[in-house]
Order: C-alpha cells, then sequence, then structure tokens
C-alpha cells in the first residue's frame, strides 16, 4: 500500500480540479465573446455533471460536444475523468491519450493517463511519470509512484532514487518500505536499508515479522548490536519464536559474545528440534571455536529426527574431517551425496531443470531439440550428459553410451570446460574407468577449483586405484569448500528473507 490513501484523496482532489477548470473556463470574469458564449455553453454542464458525480450525464454531453469540437483537448480530459468515474479505465486512457496527442504537456492529461497506467501495474507509466515530473519537478507522490514502476520493473538504481525524494511519504506504508528497503539490499547498501526498515518496524513495532526481517538486515550490515535490541521484545516473551532465536544467536557470535550465540541455539533447537538449519548453525559455530565433538554430538541428535537431511550428513563429515576421523568423513559425504543426487548436476543444468519446474525430461528435450540444430554446441553436448547422468544412466544402457559420447566430445571442443570434464569423470567411474576419472578430475579442478562434486569424485577414483596418500589432503579441501559454502549459503538466506519480501501489486494501487 504505497500512500494510498494519499494517492486515492489526490486523484479526488484532481477531478475535482478538473472539474473547477471547467467551470472557469466557462465563467470568465470579462464578457463573453460570441465564441466565449459557445464555449462556456458547452463546457458549464458537462463540469455541472462531472462536479456532481453525474458521469453518464456529462458522458452524454460529451459526445455532441466532441463532435462538434474533437480537437479540444479539455473536453477529451473531461471524458477521461467522467470514464474513470465509472470506473471505465480503458475508455478513461483512451481519452486521456487523445488529449495528450492534442495538448502533449497538459498536466491534468498526463497525470490521468499516468494514474490509470501505474493502476494497471504497467511500464507505460514510467514515461507518463517523467513528464509529469518535467512539468512539476520534486512532487513526492510522482516520485513516490514512480519509485514502485521502477521497482516492479528490477531497476532498483532508479528506484532508490525516486524512494529517497518521496521523502515521508511513505512513512507508515510498510510494503512500500519493503521495496525500498530490498532495492538498497540489493545495491548492498546495507546500513541505509536498515535505516529504512526501522521506518517499517515504527509502523507495526508488534509485528513479530517485521522485527525479523529488521533484524536480518542489521546483520548484513554488520550491527549485531542493533539486530539484539531489534530483537529484544522477542526475546523477552515467554515463548520466543525459534526465528527470533536463530537471529539471535548469528548476532551474538558476530558481537563475538559464543555462550550466549550457543546458549540461544540450543534454545532454538530445543524448541524446534526438526529444524535442519539450526543443526547447521550450530555445526557452524562448532567448527569456528573448533568445538568440533560437540558439534557432532548436536549433529546426531538432528540425523536421529532427520535421518533424509543429506545436509546434516556434509556438516558432521566436515566435523570428522577436523577431527582427522577421515574414513567416517568420507562416508559422511558418501551418503550425503546418495541422498542428494542432485550435488552431482552442475550448476548450468540446475538453472535448466529450474526453468523446466524440475522436469529432468522436460530439460533433456529442450537440449536435445537445440542439439538437433547446433550439434557442436560443448555446452549444450555437456548440458545434455549431465542430465541424462542425474536421470541415473547406468553403464551399458543407450543413456549412458549418449551421455559418454557427448562429454567426451564437449571436452575435445571445449577442454576449459571444467563441468564437463565432472560429467565425465562421473561417468567413467560408474564405467569402472577410475584412472581416466582421476585424469578428469584433476583438469576439472584447474578449471574450478572450488567445485566440491569434482573433488568427492577424485576421492573416489584414488580410493579405487589404491592412491590412499593423498586422500586427507582432499578431504580437508573438501571440508573446506563444504563449509564455506554453508556460510554463504545462510549469507543468502538472509539476502532471501528481505528479497523474498515483494511488494504485492495490489496493495500498491492509488
Amino acid at each position: 500500500m504505497i500512500a494510498l490513501h494519499a494517492m486515492r484523496r489526490r486523484c479526488r482532489l484532481l477531478a475535482a480540479m478538473f472539474c473547477f477548470s471547467c467551470l472557469l473556463w466557462a465563467r470568465g470574469a470579462e464578457p463573453p465573446s460570441a465564441t466565449t458564449q459557445t464555449a462556456a455553453d458547452r463546457f458549464a454542464p458537462i463540469a455541472s455533471a462531472l462536479q456532481n458525480k453525474e458521469f453518464a450525464r456529462a458522458l452524454e454531453l460529451l459526445g455532441p460536444a466532441l463532435q462538434a469540437a474533437p480537437g479540444s483537448a479539455q473536453l477529451w480530459i473531461m471524458q477521461g475523468v467522467a470514464y474513470s468515474g465509472q470506473g471505465r479505465s480503458k475508455d478513461a486512457l483512451a481519452a486521456f491519450r487523445k488529449a495528450l496527442k492534442i495538448a502533449p504537456n497538459d498536466l491534468r492529461a498526463l497525470e490521468g493517463a499516468a494514474q490509470i497506467e501505474y493502476e494497471n501495474g504497467t511500464a507505460a507509466a514510467a514515461p507518463l511519470l517523467q513528464r509529469v515530473l518535467r512539468l512539476r519537478p520534486g512532487d513526492p507522490v510522482t516520485h513516490g509512484m514512480l519509485a514502485v514502476v521502477e521497482y516492479r520493473q528490477g531497476n532498483c538504481e532508479v528506484a532508490t532514487g525516486h524512494f529517497e525524494k518521496a521523502g515521508k511519504l511513505f512513512d507508515g506504508q510498510v510494503e512500500a518500505l519493503h521495496a525500498y528497503a530490498t532495492c538498497l539490499v540489493k545495491l548492498k547498501q546495507f546500513d541505509q536499508a536498515a535505516v529504512v526498515f526501522q521506518r517499517a518496524v515504527a509502523a507495526k513495532p508488534d509485528d513479530q515479522r517485521e522485527r525479523h526481517l529488521l533484524a536480518a538486515i542489521q546483520l548484513l550490515a554488520q550491527q549485531p548490536q542493533a539486530a539484539l535490541v531489534t530483537l529484544g521484545p522477542l526475546l523477552a516473551g515467554e515463548h520466543p519464536h525459534p526465528e527470533s532465536l536463530e537471529l539471535a544467536s548469528a548476532a551474538y557470535e558476530s558481537a563475538k559474545q559464543t555462550p550466549q550465540a550457543v546458549a540461544t541455539l540450543r534454545q532454538a533447537i530445543l524448541l524446534d528440534p526438526k529444524n535442519v538449519n539450526l543443526y547447521l548453525d550450530f555445526a557452524n559455530l562448532s567448527f569456528a571455536h573448533e568445538s568440533f565433538q560437540v558439534g557432532i554430538d548436536v549433529i546426531n541428535d538432528g540425523v536421529e529426527l532427520q535421518p533424509q537431511a543429506a545436509p546434516l550428513y556434509f556438516a558432521r563429515g566436515v566435523l570428522y574431517v577436523s577431527l582427522a576421523q577421515y574414513d567416517k568423513a568420507e562416508a559422511d559425504f558418501q551418503k550425503a551425496y546418495e541422498l542428494d543426487p542432485s550435488q552431482s548436476l552442475s550448476a548450468a543444468a540446475q538453472g535448466l531443470a529450474a526453468a523446466q519446474e524440475n522436469d529432468l525430461d522436460r530439460a533433456l528435450t529442450k537440449v536435445q531439440a537445440s542439439l538437433a540444430q547446433k550439434p557442436n554446441d560443448a555446452l549444450l553436448l555437456y548440458l545434455q550428459a549431465d542430465i541424462l547422468s542425474q536421470k541415473g544412466a547406468e553403464p551399458g544402457t543407450p543413456e549412458f553410451e549418449t551421455a559418454m559420447r557427448s562429454a567426451t566430445k564437449a571436452v575435445s571442443l571445449q577442454p576449459t570446460l571444467g563441468a564437463a570434464r565432472g560429467v565425465l569423470a562421473k561417468l567413467d567411474l560408474q564405467a569402472g574407468r577410475n584412472q581416466e576419472a582421476v585424469e578428469q578430475c584433476r583438469k576439472a579442478l584447474e578449471s574450478d577449483p572450488k567445485d566440491q562434486t569434482v573433488v568427492y569424485h577424485l576421492i573416489q577414483g584414488l580410493r579405487k586405484t589404491g592412491k590412499q596418500d593423498e586422500i586427507p589432503a582432499l578431504l580437508k579441501r573438501l571440508a573446506r569448500l563444504r563449509e564455506q559454502a554453508t556460510k554463504k549459503q545462510r549469507e543468502r538466506s538472509r539476502y532471501k528473507l528481505v528479497e523474498d519480501d515483494t511488494l504485492p501489486t495490489e496493495s500498491a494501487q492509488p
């Protein structure tokens, strides 16, 4: 709701101003000439009907008036006002646009057309509002409307400028403040985003979600003490929400108050024992403070409750590596990959699969259709191999042979395509070509040293070829990569918490 009531009042005022202007046209102070008298006779009854909200009557009068004076921008504006009054926005927009063809800088016609395009949520509102600003610079309502239009189009850099110039227009308008803060977060202006979102909390101080969002932004802005103040009212209650406790734990840790961070996170786990993220947070704390066994003990509890949660096995594997318990670590990594086969699917193939609503069959059909047109495209060949592998192609099947040929050809066409080498290594392992798999993994890691799946496959390949010496170092490398990825994922989760809170189109209608 972007200054909803203010904008509605403004629309009513605009209509009244239109009518008042019409009356002025009809009632000049000077004795009218014959021509002026004719115009007054034409405008006065229409203006009176509009003023009295007799829109049907106004339209009846406008028909012959427009036939007599089709070049009158004022009459087209009046028709637009009448149609708007009847809720016929399409007809009203057409009328305002006709007025603009006659008088391109008529402020009333521009505002009328812009208002309708804004209500419809179309990008066409932007150029109209920009023209309004040129005629009336600094108008906060116009800046506010432009901010929302640009936000909807994903143009955050432009939107933030208009949000700022809208001033206090958005005070109390929570959804608009969400949009403003979200744009600032996307632009990594976290301090300013926190300031903006404090206005949202001020509007709804008892709203738990608003406080969670502000705390998340304050953590992104490296303001842990401010986040704790924000969460204070939620933590003071008898039954704090696990999400409040999770955010508070992160804030305590960021503020170097680790005992409070641990105690708060333990409380959250007790309240929500099946929440995998809470166990991962505890594993991160344990890793950061070298309390590896404590972390393993807590993860064990999580595994008992969520035995199919691959992230828990990854997290425990990382902690086992830190204790040099490599066999247990490798077993956990293997279990994690078994539970979550998508770990072997590359980022590019995951993106394609997501575009096909995670339907690998549809994704494969699309790739193969493209390959029919571009049979020597290395990326498409790699995607075909990756998706076939993800679908579970077994050695000896036509699908497996297709995947192997595709990956091999992709590598020959583009030797630096590390992802293709990673898929080829996986297929080699399945086919028992362990030495070839090791070689492909090493070359793949030259292109992308942080590819966790390739590191894991290299470990598998070395174990199968009997070369054990390198495995402990590789397990440590995999553990570091996993820990780094987990931290980044938690950071992304905070972004997502904010960015998912979008401005509903229907709530931003004037």
